[in-house]
């Protein structure tokens, strides 16, 4: 890999995270904001940049596990939401 393929990633990896810690944003966000997909999104988060910014690392790695945790209850609200503009 190029040394500047390598800094590419290692500066979007950054950016995600920081994204991602500054505007409490789920993985499927981040993706969207970067036009990423979102296991490139958890992989440079879990892998990338726990290297080489551990501590940032940690901080997103919290809010990904918050978000992850809360999914199931806004799958619950989407869905009831389309429900109700459906009648």
């Amino acid at each position: 890999m190029g040394i500047h393929v390598k800094a590419y990633i290692e500066e979007r990896a950054t950016e995600i995270a920081q994204y991602i810690v500054e505007n409490e944003a789920t993985v499927r966000q981040a993706a969207k904001r970067f036009g990423v997909s979102k296991s490139t999104v958890h992989k440079d988060i879990t892998e990338r940049l726990s290297q080489i910014h551990p501590q940032l690392a940690a901080e997103a790695r919290v809010i990904l596990d918050i978000n992850k945790s809360e999914r199931h209850i806004r799958g619950g609200l989407a869905t009831r939401e389309k429900y109700l503009h459906q009648k």
